[in-house]
């Protein structure tokens, strides 16, 4: 038996005596009641984690630099940012939440003491960073969080061995604790810690897993978080501080240390490599922040941003699970080498119950050029009295230009959004198209420049969009062409996920009364600007790299005076979609600039749309109100709005195995509902930048044609990937665009046929 003075040594060491007491005390109780061989697994699992923990640790402190590093930063960020803001108590304070809401994102690390304890620092962090750089308070808070993460890893570890794990019972834990207070004390702690082992350990089991292999997976993932942060050094914890500084000004300003910053153009290389996601870490799971155009990870359809990334396996092998990994390790497992499967377990953003796991195989390739350049369809719809009409379609997924300036290529040859999409345009206008949907809602931004010149193709000229600096000055960029490209009705099809450069288009379109925004209830609303400062260039004689700072300098504003910041646009038509109710765009980040307006600049609005408007709602809500494949978009949100509501999960297995199954039925019969459907009767013709210099039309698209012409995947046995399922989701806002385009076309037919059957009026003498 363990003597107490054994236990005060392991105290010392470790600080962790009230947890062994609670992990061994049971075992003593009833020692006479169990076997001897439970009681030594339980000493032994009780002493295994206090004998790695008690390995000496150093709690780091704050670096050589770090005061220098501290005070350029705070500066800067003073100085540079467009708000302008002063780094005051009102920050001191925001700084401080902010921090240990980076360390314990959930609330279950830090006890009311602790916040106590650290209380003290609330206003006066902006006096100790800007005055002195002392930087201590990040070192202090960050070495208790490692003992709260030690007390943790060694009671889980515990529960692990010694709970029984039953969900027979009514019970509801809350997962998303945000919002809620951080526990009181340890006590309080274990339970909160007991709550969330019991989750995993339920959801890990919903998803047919074996109780030895999930004491495993669990165990591991536990190791491993306490491996990840243990292995912090002084600048990692400083770039985690000054990063949360940058955040407070808005959530796009940040700090580089000096690591990040060699690593930056590398990592911006390597991020178009492998399966064409850009990713980033949320509460302990790798998220997809967006899908880079034309990679496998968008051509697969299976994947969106939001959704979360639990697993990594190679080809056929087991998976691998990542919750909890550093971000860079993931990001390691998924690269891999070009030709190679990936399979990734993914969280849907839309999923109504957090243990739904879909599994996506992707396969490895470089992204070539062509597949994130502009493309085209030709849609032909038929309609009364055998007649069809011909729409466009170009989908464009970025504002792409060559940036290369040691590029010997003639500006003519060099690559631009503009000139690529003025080809296809005179492709589509040779083949008979009049009307055009232009497709957004994949963008999320990139070169200003080409955004302004391609909405020239579309207006005479004038003000494309607004810049306004730091001081107040405004600068106005316009289109100067006079020639317009396509004068036909137009649609801009838009979703959360249009950003930036995107907004900037479709606002000013909007603006001009040009073209129809149809889409989500606005776009992502980002309309700033940013720029990466190296702070070395203001150290006289450098000794060391400090790193660098991104920083927000400037604002967008539509020719109408209204900034695309925080709002975005907002289409003139909104479509029911599970989108509008996610968390997503500008608005759901912290401390994200506000919306505001400049005066409207010199522009001649042409007022394509407002004379129609409201019948085009009209029409669109009625086929809305009638359409089954937006009933199922209703259901999706009804079920969505339900599970954001209740804020708790249930721990009864026997209830979330039903709504599992009755979520999978659903599903299950929607497909075939959909699969049952005659195929629709559009003519499709896809035409890429080659053809659209050939001749002639391509043969028309055959999805069952492309269907057969998928890769096969390498799978276990019990795995069903979300990939190779067969079913094609159908493009819903793309169809109800179609639709409300040609209700456009109609009623513009029949205003001019209206006006040129106008009797002309009488002419009348002079007197």
């Amino acid at each position: 038996m363990i003597s107490r003075n054994a236990l005060k040594v392991l105290r010392a060491k470790a600080g962790v005596y009230d947890t062994v007491i609670a992990l061994s005390a049971p075992a003593f109780i009833n020692m006479k009641f169990r076997k001897i061989s439970a009681v030594v697994a339980l000493l032994a699992v009780a002493l295994l984690p206090l004998r790695a923990l008690a390995l000496e640790w150093k709690p780091l402190e704050p670096g050589a630099n770090d005061s220098t590093t501290a005070i350029l930063t705070a500066r800067m960020l003073e100085r540079a940012h467009y708000s302008q803001m002063a780094f005051n108590d009102e920050v001191s304070s925001k700084f401080l939440d902010h921090y240990l809401d980076r360390l314990d994102p959930q609330h279950i690390f830090f006890f009311q003491t602790d916040l106590e304890e650290f209380e003290k620092w609330r206003t006066k962090l902006d006096e100790m960073t800007v005055n002195s750089g002392d930087t201590s308070p990040a070192y202090i808070i960050f070495n208790r969080f490692i003992e709260r993460l030690r007390l943790q890893q060694t009671y889980v570890l515990g529960l692990l061995e010694t709970e029984k794990f039953e969900f027979t019972a009514d019970e509801r834990v809350l997962i998303n604790r945000k919002e809620t207070p951080r526990p009181k004390d340890l006590k309080e702690a274990k339970q909160l810690w007991r709550d969330r082992v019991r989750f995993e350990y339920l959801t890990e089991k919903l998803n047919k897993k074996k109780p030895d292999e999930i004491v495993k997976t669990i165990k591991k993932r536990y190791e491993r978080i306490f491996k990840a942060m243990e292995a912090f050094d002084s600048e990692q914890v400083l770039g985690e501080y000054l990063t949360i500084l940058g955040t407070i000004y808005d959530p796009h300003s940040d700090y580089m240390t000096k690591s990040e910053l060699d690593n930056f153009s590398i990592g911006m290389r390597l991020s178009l490599v492998g399966i064409g996601a850009q990713l980033t870490s949320d509460d302990g799971y790798c998220k997809i922040m967006e899908l880079v155009p034309g990679g496998p990870a968008a051509r697969s359809k299976k994947l969106k941003p939001g959704d979360r990334i639990v697993a990594v396996a190679q080809g056929a092998e087991e998976a691998m699970d990542v919750i909890e990994m550093p971000l860079n390790k993931i990001v390691e497992k998924i690269r891999g080498t070009k030709g190679t499967e990936v399979r990734l377990t993914i969280i849907p953003a839309d999923a109504a119950d957090s243990s739904v796991r879909n599994i996506v195989s992707l396969i490895r390739e470089e992204i070539k050029l062509e597949d994130q350049e502009a493309k085209a369809q030709i849609i032909d719809v038929p309609g009364e009295n055998g007649k069809s009409t011909r729409l466009g379609y170009i989908d464009l997924p970025s504002f792409y230009a060559d940036f290369n300036l040691d590029d010997k290529k003639p500006e003519g040859e060099r690559k631009s959004t503009t000139r690529d999409v003025t080809k296809l345009l005179a492709k589509l206008k040779a083949e008979g198209v009049t009307s055009l949907i232009l497709d957004l809602r994949r963008n999320g931004g990139g070169s200003l420049e080409e955004s302004i010149k391609l909405t020239g193709l579309f207006i005479r000229q004038g003000p494309v969009v607004q810049v306004k600096d730091p001081s107040g000055e405004v600068t106005v960029d316009k289109d100067t062409d006079p020639k317009v490209e396509f004068d036909g009705p137009m649609i801009v099809l838009t979703s959360r996920f249009s950003a930036s450069a995107s907004e900037i288009l479709a606002g000013a379109l909007q603006d001009y009364g040009r073209a129809l925004i149809v889409g989500d209830t606005s776009t992502h609303g980002k309309g700033t600007v940013q720029t990466l400062i190296e702070l070395s260039k203001y150290l006289r004689n450098p000794e060391f790299n400090p790193g660098a700072v991104k920083v927000t300098i400037r604002k967008f504003y539509r020719p109408s005076g209204a900034s695309t910041q925080l709002r975005g646009v907002v289409p003139d038509i909104v479509l029911p979609s599970v989108n509008n109710h996610a968390e997503v765009g500008e608005g759901s980040l912290e401390n994200a600039l506000a919306w505001d307006t400049i005066e409207a600049a010199d522009f001649r609005p042409v007022n394509r749309i407002a004379p129609y408007l409201e019948e085009l709602k009209q029409k669109s809500a009625q086929r809305v109100t009638s359409s089954k494949d937006y009933a199922y978009v209703k259901e999706d949100i009804e079920r969505f709005d339900k599970m954001r509501a209740d804020k708790t999960v249930s721990l009864n297995e026997e209830q979330r195995l039903k709504e599992k199954a009755d979520l999978k039925k659903i599903e299950e019969a929607r497909k075939l509902e959909i699969k049952n459907r005659k195929a629709p009767p559009f003519t499709t013709y896809k035409i890429s930048l080659k053809q659209a210099t050939l001749p002639g039309l391509p043969e028309p698209f055959d999805p069952a044609k492309a269907k057969e012409e998928k890769p096969k995947r390498a799978t276990l046995d019990d795995e069903k990937v979300e990939e190779d399922d067969g079913f094609e989701p159908i493009d819903v806002p793309l169809i109800e665009a179609e639709h409300i385009l040609i209700d456009l076309m109609k009623l513009m037919t029949a205003r001019t046929s209206l006006a040129n059957n106008q009797p002309e009026a009488p002419v009348v003498p002079a007197k």
